[in-house]
């Protein structure tokens, strides 16, 4: 389980990516490299990082489902996500 900071650093991020896409995105278009750099850091939408929704592990996320693979396997077990079953042949 990630810490409670972490989760509540990342959301922050994506707010602050939404604010500033319109502002960066004219910028971009202008060339206007140098107001872009005074833009805040975590406005970049590179600094995002995908974490599961329910544990927010950041690795083996799984973007179809925005569950890491862990909680996507015992899920997937306990028939609590549509139209997945373990395979066999």
């Amino acid at each position: 389980m990630a810490k409670e900071s972490i989760k509540a650093k990342e959301r922050k991020r994506e707010k602050m990516v939404e604010k500033f896409a319109e502002k960066r995105k004219a910028l971009k278009e202008a060339g206007d490299y140098l107001a872009l750099q005074k833009l805040p850091k975590n406005a970049s939408p590179v600094r995002l990082h995908n974490r599961c929704k329910l544990t927010g592990r950041p690795k083996g996320y799984m973007r179809l489902f925005g569950v890491s693979r862990i909680n996507f396997r015992e899920m997937a077990n306990k028939g609590l996500i549509p139209g997945v079953k373990k395979a066999s042949w």
